[in-house]
């Protein structure tokens, strides 16, 4: 019987492949570029993503290859003064963490306090002094990160060495996060720089957090209003220069308001539920960023999350019942959407879940038969050939 069956597998393989190899070549052109309807969807993509209008990609077609603007070479000293300003800045800072590291121990309160706090608002200094000049664009983003690492930490500090007995640590977040989104919010008022947007959001949002824990809401809610919030603070940034900070933020605020919808939903039903229906809404806010033809990569980061936990939840919902084809019905149905939006991932995962879910059913029920492995064979090549029979239909037409 194993010769049997190696041997239909044998033919049908080699009957299949007069049309299997023109279905794979069918699957890999769809993907890329490569007819004018794709390249010109692609060309749009690149557009709205870089904010490019129609005139000034049409002045750029037109204008001649010599004026066209050619990036400045730099010289060899301004890459060797470049080198020695970053080799310059990770000794000093590297020399500072290895004496805070050293001598933590051996320093009075006033020292610790000094090397760190005191340190970062030395930092704060420098970085205020380089947004005022406008001389070291490059500097500012190392600065800013370094004097709030410095600052922040330097404030627990000073209040762990003041408060040695407290133990309420939500009090101490608190007000550390306060000063420094005062901090980060009075410089950015004054300078618009896109790392400081992001030190102002993060201080912001961390101040929240504590505070409504403080006042004792449930992490659902706190993580669905923040998470909400911030997904409209993130459209927002789309029309300024820091949209730079949009695409992150827009994965943030999906994954934490999630996470709260998670978190309620299975403290109502279930967890498999709750994976369901959280996954199924990661979904569709990838499909509406997909119908926005904006941030491909977090469209397809959000239908590769959201198909994961949707199809584990439909799967322990169905597993051991008399529903179980559901679930081989439903990502079969999913494939039509794959086509339909183009979804690498989307596809990747809806085939992982179909080849697993026919493992796992056909150990369950059709252990030691012949029958079943040479009927999927069978149906596989089927699909092939009306697979290859659509795609010559549509070049045709």
């Amino acid at each position: 019987m194993i010769w049997l069956l190696a041997l239909i597998i044998i033919v049908v393989l080699i009957g299949g492949g007069w049309w299997g190899w023109s279905l794979l070549a069918g699957i890999i052109g769809a993907s890329g570029v490569t007819d004018k309807a794709s390249a010109l969807e692609h060309i749009v993509q690149l557009m709205r993503n870089y904010d490019i209008t129609p005139t000034e990609a049409e002045a750029a077609l037109h204008a001649p290859a010599a004026a066209r603007p050619e990036a400045a070479r730099r010289s060899r000293g301004d890459i060797a003064k470049t080198l020695f300003t970053y080799l310059g800045a990770i000794f000093i800072l590297a020399g500072i963490g290895t004496y805070i590291g050293t001598f933590w121990q051996s320093m009075g309160s006033v020292m610790r306090v000094v090397v760190t706090l005191g340190v970062g608002y030395i930092l704060l200094i420098v970085l205020v002094s380089a947004l005022h000049e406008k001389k070291y664009p490059k500097l500012i983003l190392p600065l800013a990160l370094a004097s709030v690492l410095m600052m922040t930490s330097g404030w627990f500090v000073l209040i762990h060495e003041v408060f040695p007995r407290g133990d309420n640590w939500r009090l101490a977040a608190l007000f550390v996060f306060g000063v420094m989104s005062l901090h980060q919010g009075v410089l950015f008022g004054k300078y618009r720089g896109t790392v400081l947007a992001f030190t102002a959001l993060f201080f912001v949002y961390g101040f929240m957090q504590v505070g409504l824990d403080l006042l004792d809401v449930p992490f659902t809610y706190i993580a669905i209003v923040l998470g909400a919030s911030l997904f409209l603070v993130a459209t927002a940034l789309e029309d300024t220069p820091h949209r730079v900070l949009a695409a992150p933020a827009l994965l943030i605020g999906i994954c934490w308001m999630n996470s709260g919808l998670f978190d309620r939903i299975a403290l109502a039903t279930s967890v498999s539920w709750a994976s369901l229906l959280t996954g199924m809404c990661v979904m569709s806010a990838a499909y509406g960023l997909h119908k926005a033809e904006r941030y491909s990569g977090l469209t397809s980061l959000g239908y590769f999350i959201g198909a994961i936990m949707a199809y584990s939840g439909l799967f322990d919902l169905v597993h051991d019942t008399s529903f179980e084809l559901v679930y081989l019905a439903v990502t079969a149905s999913m494939l039509y959407a794959c086509v339909v939006l183009q979804s690498r991932a989307l596809l990747f995962t809806t085939v992982i879940a179909m080849l697993g879910f026919i493992g796992y059913y056909s150990a369950k029920h059709f252990a030691n038969s012949l029958g079943w492995p040479v009927t999927l064979v069978l149906m596989g090549v089927a699909f092939l050939g009306v697979g290859t029979l659509a795609i010559k239909v549509r070049r045709r037409i």
